[in-house]
């Protein structure tokens, strides 16, 4: 199952679509105290602006909300990633209104990932009154600010519906300038590149952004490398590589990865008369 790139979702869980991840990263810098826990408790893996050396959550806990505000709002007067952070906290505690504010104020100091937030809430009516229009436009800077969330959300809401992007080129060049240093716009970009969407179908391009990103442990990049290599698709058939890159992505909670692997160890399948697969039969 090949992986989608046209879905946008708020990370407050409100509506049911899906946010792109991206994971550039920033010199490292000298941190406040207050700044380091914030960055403990609430960084983005995602966030452009997060320093190499935080490692980010994906969530923020449910029993670290109440501390993760409170440093990350001490710290949010001198850093713009603070207010994103500060934001996400409240988002993590079901405070939408407190998110939405810190957002909105993280946003006016250039945070491309609080722009993403925004353009999400708006595109979905979540905590806000609906509006495409304001989505598009938050999308649009955060797009320009060289973010691969603003890019493939930007693309996902003007090809809603399931149709093709109708700015499908535009959203690949402006992944092109991400992708020159970051994993997520790699991918996203590897996947339209294998696909033939917005521009020419180019497997050989795909399977090396993939690779790109694949050394930066990205899941989705893994996977993909682990197709291509089983597949030949791109360059050469390595059947070993093939398992590796699996193993890697699964490890990483891949799902598709998971699965290529149980197919791999159980090839035949049983399907019923409507032709349903039932089980698969391992060696």
């Amino acid at each position: 199952m090949k992986p989608s790139a046209a879905s946008i979702a708020p990370i407050f869980g409100i509506a049911a679509l899906v946010l792109f991840a991206a994971g550039a990263r920033a010199p490292v810098h000298a941190q406040s105290a207050d700044l380091v826990l914030c960055d403990r408790l609430a960084a983005d893996p995602a966030d452009p602006d997060k320093p190499a050396d935080v490692k980010g959550v994906s969530a923020v806990a449910t029993s670290d909300v109440p501390t993760a505000v409170k440093f990350c709002k001490q710290a949010s007067g001198a850093s713009r990633r603070a207010m994103y952070q500060l934001g996400r906290a409240y988002a993590a505690g079901n405070q939408t209104t407190e998110a939405i504010a810190a957002w909105r104020r993280a946003a006016d100091k250039g945070s491309t990932s609080a722009m993403v937030e925004l353009g999400v809430a708006y595109a979905t009516g979540a905590g806000v009154a609906k509006d495409e229009a304001v989505a598009g436009k938050l999308f649009e800077r955060a797009a320009q600010g060289g973010n691969p969330r603003g890019v493939s959300n930007l693309a996902a809401l003007s090809g809603k519906g399931g149709a093709a992007p109708a700015d499908a080129a535009r959203s690949r060049s402006l992944l092109a300038k991400a992708a020159e240093t970051n994993a997520e716009a790699q991918f996203q970009l590897g996947l339209m590149l294998q696909d033939g969407v917005g521009g020419p179908k180019d497997d050989v391009g795909a399977r090396s952004l993939f690779e790109k990103a694949a050394a930066q442990d990205h899941p989705g990049a893994l996977e993909r490398m682990g197709a291509f290599a089983k597949e030949g698709r791109g360059g050469a058939q390595d059947s070993g590589a093939a398992k590796a890159y699996y193993e890697k992505a699964a490890a990483l909670g891949n799902d598709d990865a998971k699965a290529a692997l149980k197919r791999a160890e159980c090839p035949y399948v049983i399907k019923d008369k409507s032709g349903k697969v039932v089980t698969n039969l391992c060696f």
